[in-house]
């Protein structure tokens, strides 16, 4: 399964924020919209990711300031996939890389953004349809 049909299946808006907005924005724009990542854009164009656990870390890192900018806290050359890559491609660079949510290219275009909760259904579903293939196979074994 490739990363192209994780896509298919999720709404192809990507929420963003601006470097120079602030932490407070940012924080009240996750919870809102009810997401775990927000791309960072300047002038349309992606400059880094910025996701609850730098949020938690950048803050405990600036004491606690609301106020600074998202663009202080993110992480500016974030891991990236194409979507023509595999789900287990997607699987084992986050879990190395210790990352929840991964941008997914295509000719250098943000497609949009899987997190590791997309993979691990991919996956399930696709562990599901190979496991009733092997049970259908097995039912029709020849004697």
């Amino acid at each position: 399964m490739q990363i192209r049909e994780i896509l298919t299946l999720k709404s192809d808006v990507i929420y963003s924020i601006a470097p120079t907005d602030s932490v407070e924005s940012a924080v009240s724009k996750l919870v809102s919209l009810g997401v775990g990542s927000l791309v960072v854009l300047k002038n349309g164009e992606m400059v880094g990711l910025l996701t609850e656990r730098d949020v938690v870390q950048g803050m405990a890192k600036q004491g606690y300031d609301l106020s600074a900018q998202v663009g202080t806290i993110m992480v500016t050359e974030p891991v990236v996939a194409d979507a023509d890559d595999s789900v287990d491609y997607a699987r084992d660079v986050m879990t190395k890389s210790h990352i929840s949510h991964l941008p997914i290219l295509e000719n250098d275009k943000l497609l949009g953004i899987i997190s590791f909760h997309d993979v691990a259904r991919a996956s399930l579903k696709e562990a599901k349809f190979e496991n009733s293939l092997l049970k259908r196979y097995i039912k029709h074994w020849p004697e």
